[in-house]
């Protein structure tokens, strides 16, 4: 996903394997974009380059997906007031300000 998140616009499998770095197989990457675009992480289309292949583009940019992740660990089992204390208690104290100061902006509505 941070490859994703970081290209200018929707990249090929090969062009994910080539920023990756690693030595991963193009089909192991052709696998996992796909479980990604399974699951509604990623969108693809069909490649500008023609072929038959797709290129792959984030489904929400960063932020977006960070706070769908945070509001699944407060929606899900457990105390909620336990799991803000403890990420509020974790948090710098110029993080915190910027908080104070996003809560203090919210529509009560």
């Amino acid at each position: 996903m941070t490859v994703l998140w970081a290209a200018a616009g929707p990249l090929s499998p090969a062009q994910v394997q080539q920023a990756l770095g690693r030595d991963l197989a193009y089909n192991t990457v052709q696998t996992i974009l796909t479980r990604l675009q399974e699951k509604g992480l990623v969108r693809r289309r069909v490649s500008l380059a023609g072929g038959r292949g797709y290129e792959y583009f984030p489904a929400e940019d960063q932020a977006s997906a960070a706070a769908r992740r945070m509001r699944a660990v407060l929606d899900g089992p457990g105390d909620r007031h336990a799991v803000l204390r403890q990420f509020t208690a974790g948090l710098e104290p110029a993080d915190a300000e910027l908080l104070r100061s996003l809560l203090g902006d919210a529509d009560p509505a």
